[in-house]
């Protein structure tokens, strides 16, 4: 893939790191790809690619850039203890923020069309969440966002449409967290929430014991209905 780092300029004056990877027909919408606390490493810059290859402009910022850059771990218990603190220590607020940069940022990529939406993973579940009342992303799709139950206040903020997937068997998200989530995001028209049977937290990720490859396709294949009828 025709892939690059590039920085992006935060409200407060700083600049961010961000992976890009470029469609290979040159031009397409936008899509940001928020990673898990596993940071924007191996696995996450390959997710972006395979939207790339979809024919998406994708950036995927470095969330916890303002207490460690770049950082890369493994789905090991080391890589989940430092994650879990990196994420505890996130400022909501400023992530948005960065969030909406990031969006700012790829739109002025030349090789994007206009539209943007945001597709996220885990803690980049509960930002894509987050990014949809927040960072001006024009649809958004979560992935098991643990946490999101906790900012329900942010669901009457959301305008644009949001798919949200969930693991029956969740050992993080409870069904009571998405009964509440799926509650507040009831009146809203253009909600789609899908709770995957017999998988656990982390299905889509490949690098994780919980992969699971038929509902990690079909989830795909969801996604990518969801961003072709809203990026259009």
């Amino acid at each position: 893939m025709n892939s690059e780092w590039i920085l992006v300029t935060s409200s407060d004056g700083h600049q961010f790191d961000a992976y890009v990877s470029h469609p290979p027909a040159g031009r397409g919408p936008g899509l940001l790809i928020i990673q898990e606390i596993f940071g924007v490493n191996e696995h996450i810059r390959a997710v972006a690619d395979q939207y790339a290859a979809d024919g998406f402009v994708v950036i995927a910022p470095d969330v916890f850039w303002r207490e460690s850059r770049r950082v890369e771990l493994a789905y090991d218990t080391a890589g989940f203890e430092r994650g879990l603190g990196l994420m505890n220590r996130l400022n909501i607020a400023r992530s948005a923020s960065d969030l909406q940069r990031s969006v700012e940022a790829v739109k002025h990529l030349d090789s994007c069309s206009g539209l943007v939406g945001s597709v996220g993973f885990c803690m980049g579940g509960l930002l894509s969440y987050v990014a949809a009342a927040r960072a001006g992303v024009d649809t958004a799709v979560c992935y098991y966002g643990g946490g999101i139950d906790q900012h329900l206040d942010l669901a009457e903020d959301i305008t644009c449409p949001i798919l949200l997937h969930f693991a029956q068997k969740d050992a993080y998200i409870s069904a009571t967290s998405v009964n509440l989530i799926s509650q507040a995001l009831d009146k809203h028209p253009s909600t789609r929430i899908i709770t995957h049977p017999g998988v656990d937290h982390g299905f889509n990720c490949w690098r994780r014991p919980a992969w699971h490859q038929q509902t990690a396709l079909r989830a795909r294949g969801q996604t990518l209905v969801h961003l072709a009828e809203t990026l259009s």
